[in-house]
């Protein structure tokens, strides 16, 4: 996140828990059936846990994940997995404290050790820790990470420092993400704007088309492989 904060979407713009539901109601009746909810920060979101149980009780859904900080996971995880979530991803890049707190903008490192054991005993298993890589990252810091995984019982990805704008991304290490082979991935925007992917200025709103026809005009604009995306941000369009 840039450090003069970020411009919030206008309220009005953002689709209600209900709309959310809906979307993938009907996503659900034309095949999907794995749902992952990220951000920005999907905690910070009013009613995070009514919207799990109401996508989780979707029929066809199969699975309900989340990407995550971390931070208020401690405060969420048994109602989490109550209310339906299948399984977490954290966001970890550095076990050193002041590194963390430098990189998030002044996040606490032990909120997202008490995140990960809050998330292990309410089962919401296996949890993933993604780690970026950036050409500043520091050998210690990855052994670090790769050890406490291994001690945790944590599998870890590292995901190569991406830009929307040049269209530079890789195949995730110790994942399947951007591997364009075999993505048939689609994502909802906050707006409802559902995107054929991360790497496209593409986009098609349930508001104006209609959920079905949102989701088929998607589909249909897949590309073969990513290209560039100079109207997003990956802060408020989810890594």
């Amino acid at each position: 996140m840039p450090a003069g904060g970020i411009e919030l979407m206008p309220k009005d713009e953002v689709l209600s828990l209900e709309e959310i539901a809906e979307v993938i109601r009907q996503g659900a009746m034309l095949g999907i059936t794995k749902i992952r909810l990220t951000g920005g920060e999907p905690l910070v979101r009013k009613g995070i846990v009514h919207l799990v149980e109401m996508i989780s009780q979707v029929e066809g859904i199969q699975e309900v994940a989340m990407t995550t900080n971390g931070v208020l996971l401690d405060k969420y995880a048994a109602d989490l997995k109550k209310a339906g979530l299948t399984r977490v991803n954290i966001s970890l890049d550095t076990l050193d404290a002041e590194d963390f707190k430098n990189i998030t903008r002044l996040g606490n490192l032990e909120d997202v050790k008490r995140g990960i054991a809050a998330a292990r005993d309410a089962g919401l298993t296996p949890i993933k820790i993604n780690t970026v890589k950036t050409p500043s990252s520091k050998k210690q810091d990855i052994d670090a990470l790769k050890q406490f995984c291994a001690n945790e019982g944590l599998s870890i990805r590292f995901i190569r420092q991406m830009d929307l704008e040049t269209g530079d991304f890789s195949v995730v290490e110790g994942g399947e993400g951007g591997n364009c082979k075999i993505c048939n991935r689609l994502r909802l925007m906050a707006n409802g704007e559902i995107k054929p992917c991360l790497f496209s200025g593409k986009g098609f709103n349930v508001k104006e088309h209609g959920i079905k026809e949102a989701f088929m005009l998607a589909l249909g604009a897949k590309p073969a492989r990513g290209t560039v995306s100079k109207n997003h941000k990956f802060y408020n369009i989810g890594g």
